[in-house]
């Protein structure tokens, strides 16, 4: 019986093609069956990002998989597939990311792996942080601070104790899930996407990140602002803007603000395309 050698472990390119569409649309299924509205909307934008860049590069690929690499390419999509039974956000999270390193181990092996840097980087950054960041920061003073004084130059009688910001004729307190944090990783995200798509001077590849933070911030402490309006009004408004669609919307103004922002510096600032810190 012969051994098999790395050249015989190789799957066509078809397969493997069809192998990631259907984690495409597995993890596109699940997020939406769990409404995770925002998050589908990015899993949506990073898949397609993810497709061109692999299709850019189709045929510069080189096959190297052994049977260690393909062995443990398939271990991680197994593991993906089995957790698909009963999801949580952490793992819709990760989803991509490991989907797309079983898959680069699969199709080119551990040494390959280098060929897909800019696609494990750009997943890298959409999925660790949204889990890692919130255990370590904690935006919620900050938010309530902003909110305040924010409601102060607009001229309301308000005042602030720790993370509670208090109307005459109700009061809100900012929880962490309040705070913008989640707002702020997903346009730090589509920050890093920007800047793999478009490499650019180095200077604009601080300038988008910072203004990812600065516009997920901004935007957040405006919706803080309008649900501690709205608990003065009535408590269906407040859902509305706290849990209900008002929260997608801010999300959706969010991005095209940043989307702005980011063909604002493209146009402005146009110059020949340079090596990326990615690249």
């Amino acid at each position: 019986m012969s051994i098999p050698t790395a050249t015989s472990l190789q799957l066509p390119k078809l397969l493997l093609l069809g192998i990631a569409a259907g984690l495409m649309f597995l993890h596109l299924t699940l997020v939406w069956q769990q409404d995770y509205n925002n998050l589908w909307m990015t899993s949506l934008i990073f898949w397609g990002a993810i497709g061109i860049l692999v299709s850019q590069k189709c045929r510069q690929l080189t096959p190297t998989a052994g049977r260690l690499a393909s062995g443990f390419g398939t271990l991680i999509l197994v593991v993906v597939l089995l957790k698909s039974t009963s999801p949580t956000l952490n793992y819709l999270n990760v989803f991509p990311l490991l989907s797309a390193l079983g898959l680069a181990l699969l199709a080119s092996g551990f040494r390959g792996l280098k060929q897909y840097r800019q696609e494990l980087i750009s997943l890298f950054f959409f999925s660790v942080p949204r889990i890692v960041v919130p255990v370590l920061i904690d935006l919620s003073p900050l938010t309530a601070k902003f909110a305040t004084f924010l409601l102060w130059y607009l001229g309301f009688d308000v005042t602030r104790y720790g993370v509670n910001i208090i109307l005459p004729e109700g009061a809100i307190m900012v929880y962490p899930g309040c705070s913008g944090l989640a707002t702020i990783l997903e346009l730090l995200a589509l920050a890093v996407l920007l800047l793999v798509l478009f490499p650019t001077r180095r200077k604009y590849q601080i300038l988008v990140p910072l203004g990812a933070v600065s516009l997920g911030f901004f935007v957040n402490s405006i919706r803080v602002v309008v649900m501690a309006i709205a608990s003065a009004a009535n408590e269906e408004a407040f859902n509305y803007w706290h849990n209900g669609d008002g929260s997608l919307i801010f999300a959706l103004i969010a991005q095209l603000l940043f989307g702005l922002f980011c063909f604002g510096l493209l146009r402005l600032h146009e110059a020949p395309r340079s090596p990326s810190v990615w690249d």
